[in-house]
């Protein structure tokens, strides 16, 4: 009874590690001014450049942006290298797996802006909202003056139900985004093992 107790306690040890798999995209390796597109799905970004597959795509009006010669666009970004910025309508961020719970950015905002970030059930902008982010006029907050975007605030928020989208259309040609981080749905097999490590703790519970 003993081994079965302690692989049960195992399992429910590692039970967090599945609930709670966290995703951030940092924006850090996207080729400056291309569509993000498939980048973060295990695909390319409009330039041809390879990314990780982490389940996130990006529609066509969102772009990745480093700074480079031409002059600098940003600074003071949680992640030094790259940023996201909406440039049209067509900007949204589509998780398929979904994902629930909490959600949260840092962004730098040359103008105010009313729910220019919006949570979403469907994919691309559609079904029911969940959660929606104002954003400030805060991109040289503090007097900071050497770039557009030299000032960085995080914003996060908690929701109900599974979203698939995060819209960007209000914030187009404003602001720029960095370590988007949102809590992805369980997968299957992820679920399966959750269920497992409880039953089999409640099973040696009663048997000891």
């Amino acid at each position: 009874m003993k081994p079965i107790l302690a692989a049960a306690l195992a399992l429910g040890v590692a039970m967090p590690a599945f609930a709670v798999p966290a995703v951030t995209l940092d924006f850090e390796t996207v080729t400056s001014f291309a569509s993000i597109n498939q980048y973060y799905n295990g695909g390319a970004d409009s330039a041809g450049a390879i990314g990780p597959s982490l389940g996130v795509s990006f529609n066509g009006d969102a772009l990745g942006l480093q700074n480079d010669v031409l002059g600098p666009y940003f600074s003071n970004a949680p992640s030094a290298l790259g940023v996201m910025t909406p440039v049209g309508a067509d900007s949204a961020m589509n998780f398929a797996a979904g994902f629930k719970d909490t959600i949260s950015f840092y962004y730098s905002s040359s103008a105010a802006a009313s729910g220019a970030v919006q949570v979403w059930s469907g994919a691309n902008g559609t079904g029911t909202m969940l959660a929606s982010f104002d954003l400030a006029a805060n991109a040289q907050a503090g007097g900071c003056s050497d770039t557009a975007f030299c000032h960085f605030d995080k914003l996060s928020g908690s929701f109900g139900g599974t979203a698939h989208s995060l819209t960007f259309a209000d914030a187009t040609y404003i602001a720029a985004f960095d370590d988007i981080t949102i809590t992805a749905v369980p997968e299957p097999a992820s679920a399966l093992l959750m269920a497992l490590g409880v039953a089999g703790l409640l099973v040696a519970r009663r048997r000891t």
